[in-house]
């Protein structure tokens, strides 16, 4: 178990590269492990795709063949969205294995539960293949990455109380966000009685422009029910700073963290308040403001539109499409911040509706 001074988890996402930025900086990551190891958390997170395969090369090489396997714990993910047969499990599983040079992973997960993958999932068994290892010692915890809204995640859990951990997105900024949804995932974990674990406590590094990156890892590890918060690390600086105790944060950084985020949700395409008076008039019920947020979050970071358009999805299912829109105007008079609804609505139509995957 990690201490509870710090959470740091390594994760093998973002890795230093030389020169030509494709092949791995093994020297560097040799020494970044050297100090990570001076820790006493010592969990390592990889995954089948990282890197095209990089990543668990590089897990062998700077980790398995250096460190006794008793010394760190280590983690890893089945895409189980790669596969056609649930036989397919067993062979990315072994493959797992050999490219990591271990013959047991500490955590195993299925990697990138969504509405889509959690089907596959189901048709093919995975979820009892995951039981069957931590049975046959192969795989000492196991659960599941999770990219999605807090409604599915309950479904989930519900299903599978089995899994003893859920790998969440979690910052400052998406904690609020009505895309990533934080918060309420993070509660729906808790409330099942799951350990988390934390991925992109800075979203991507993004939040490391704005402030120490240190205080977005503490955030997270404020939280009771986090066990562990995942870093990508490209600089042996990075790992120094990173292992570091980490107190509480303080009113005056909370302060900070708030400011923080008001800067970034400034930075919008509308500027919907989300005072809802629009919606009373709407003939069709529109939940316009959330789809005014979810625009802005989108076009904040065209990054997380993976992330963004599974809750779209989720919440034109619940009441209606923005193309449901009528532009009959009702909406316009009732709006303080004299948006043009009709035609804002027409953008969110654009971008969310008329998606490839949509048609």
């Amino acid at each position: 178990m990690p201490r509870s001074d710090n959470k740091l988890g390594f994760g093998y996402l973002r890795l230093p590269t030389l020169e030509d930025g494709k092949e791995i900086d093994l020297e560097t990551l040799n020494c970044m492990v050297d100090i990570y190891m001076r820790g006493d958390v010592r969990y390592f997170d990889t995954c089948y795709t990282y890197l095209d395969g990089k990543s668990e090369w590089a897990i062998r090489e700077s980790l398995v063949k250096r460190y006794p396997r008793d010394s760190y714990r280590l983690a890893n993910k089945l895409p189980g969205y790669q596969c056609k047969s649930a036989a397919d499990a067993s062979t990315l599983f072994d493959e797992q294995l050999e490219r990591c040079g271990v013959d047991y992973f500490d955590v195993y997960m299925l990697h990138w539960m969504s509405h889509d993958h959690y089907k596959i999932a189901e048709d093919l068994g995975q979820f009892d293949f995951l039981q069957r290892l931590k049975e046959e010692g192969k795989a000492k915890s196991i659960g599941f990455s999770f990219h999605d809204a807090p409604e599915l995640l309950d479904e989930i859990l519900t299903a599978h109380p089995e899994t003893d951990y859920v790998l969440l997105q979690i910052n400052y900024l998406d904690w609020n966000s009505a895309g990533v949804q934080s918060r309420r995932c993070y509660e729906t974990a808790v409330r099942h009685g799951k350990r988390v674990i934390v991925m992109e406590p800075l979203k991507g590094g993004t939040l490391a422009t704005y402030a120490d990156p240190v205080l977005g890892l503490r955030y997270c590890a404020e939280l009771p029910s986090v066990e562990l918060v995942l870093s990508g690390m490209s600089a042996p600086s990075q790992v120094a700073d990173n292992i570091k105790p980490m107190p509480a944060l303080t009113e005056e950084e909370h302060k900070q963290i708030d400011k923080i985020v008001m800067e970034i949700e400034n930075q919008q395409q509308i500027p919907c308040t989300a005072c809802s008076y629009c919606t009373a008039s709407c003939p069709q019920g529109l939940p316009i403001p959330q789809y005014f947020k979810l625009y802005n979050e989108l076009h904040r970071d065209a990054r997380d539109g993976w992330k963004t358009e599974p809750t779209y999805d989720h919440t034109a299912a619940r009441s209606k499409p923005a193309a449901a829109c009528l532009h009959c105007g009702r909406c316009l008079t009732h709006c303080p911040q004299q948006i043009d609804i009709p035609s804002e609505m027409a953008r969110v139509s654009v971008d969310f509706d008329s998606r490839e995957s949509k048609q």
